[in-house]
């Protein structure tokens, strides 16, 4: 059972990354995915979640409008698309799936996730 993260980079300001969570070993359409974000000596932060329920979508209230999570299901993948990038996007990237049901109260608590991605780098430049 595998899980990558990938598709980060080094964009300007404002710039466009698509960054993709691919699974093998296991459907991860039935997962809930989340993608969360650390910063070197802060907390890391719930960015956006795709429930494996009833299809809804949580999103950080600073990235809501700019990014946007969508499944690829021929890939058994999610991605999450991210525009208008800023600096304080700058982190390290991981995806994160759980077979437990998702609220709106905890899609953001990085403890309920049973599977990792190895994360990917994103930096954005001023």
């Amino acid at each position: 059972v595998q899980r990558q993260a990938c598709g980060g980079g080094l964009v300007q300001n404002g710039g466009s990354l698509r960054l993709s969570c691919a699974a093998s070993g296991f459907d991860l359409s039935t997962y809930t995915v989340t993608w969360f974000r650390q910063v070197p000596g802060k907390e890391r932060e719930g960015v956006s979640c795709i429930a494996n329920t009833v299809r809804g979508t949580y999103y950080l209230e600073r990235v809501k409008g700019r990014f946007a999570i969508s499944r690829d299901t021929a890939a058994n993948a999610v991605d999450l698309q991210m525009s208008s990038l800023k600096p304080e996007d700058t982190a390290m990237y991981y995806c994160a799936a759980r077979l437990a049901r998702v609220s709106s109260v905890d899609w953001n608590d990085d403890h309920s996730y049973d599977y990792w991605g190895h994360g990917t780098e994103v930096t954005v430049s001023s």
